[in-house]
């Protein structure tokens, strides 16, 4: 066995932003601290890293204990190591975000862990510097669902194109115009029609689509372009 000489212990932490999606706003999972330090205040989802886990492992294990799903989309974000960023230990922490459908976790698992949902715009102010990280998350979103299929991860599995798109207003803020948008969706490939209505829509009542998971998974990684037009030319 061979053992690295070390003077000090440095900790591994891993953060998680759990964005999800209610049909109207983007939301974020958040925690209220109940244990110092900082207790009290609001957090993003933690914990450190065992030592028998790989990153991604380690990753899923808290997603899953906090929300009780498995196979939740999420992908490593960064590195934050400031060394005075934690008063407790010196800790640096791997920050993962991920999107999930927020009709499918486990309620009772979120309250036992003191958590809850906050709209995106009235989030209040973390700890630490988790701040930072969710303001690195938000541009990361943006960038990956401007380019690739993502955003289809915090929907249901059936919508309709409103829905779809109250979703990209939500994600980048701005209101977008029907008609291009359903026309720039649609020319994808990558809906299908059920061929079923949405029953609780109040007025005509519109398609309900559903995600080609086939096409979606082999072609997850070509350059789709979703950026609204507006967009591009700022």
């Amino acid at each position: 066995m061979i053992n690295y000489p070390q003077s000090s212990r440095i900790f591994l932490a891993i953060d998680c932003i759990i964005f999800g999606f209610d049909g109207k706003d983007l939301k974020l999972l958040l925690i209220k601290r109940n244990f110092e330090p900082e207790r009290g205040k609001w957090s993003l989802m933690g914990g450190f890293l065992e030592p028998s886990e790989d990153l991604e492992v380690g990753a899923a294990r808290i997603l899953h204990d906090l929300t009780g799903l498995k196979n939740v989309y999420f992908e490593q974000l960064a590195v934050f190591g400031k060394t005075d960023r934690d008063p407790g230990e010196r800790t640096v922490s791997i920050v993962f975000f991920a999107l999930i459908k927020i009709d499918e976790h486990d309620s009772e698992s979120v309250r036992s862990h003191n958590a809850s949902w906050i709209v995106l715009d009235n989030r209040p102010s973390l700890i630490f510097d988790h701040n930072e990280m969710v303001l690195k998350a938000i541009e990361h979103l943006r960038y990956k669902a401007a380019l690739h299929p993502i955003g289809f991860e915090l929907l249901q599995e059936r919508f309709t194109i409103p829905q779809l798109q109250k979703l990209y207003e939500a994600i980048y803020g701005i209101p977008l115009d029907r008609r291009n948008f359903s026309r720039k969706l649609l020319s994808t490939g990558l809906l299908i029609d059920t061929g079923f209505k949405n029953s609780n829509s109040t007025t005509k009542k519109a398609a309900l689509y559903k995600l080609d998971i086939e096409k979606y998974t082999e072609q997850f990684h070509s350059f789709w372009n979703f950026m609204p037009d507006s967009m591009k030319q700022n």
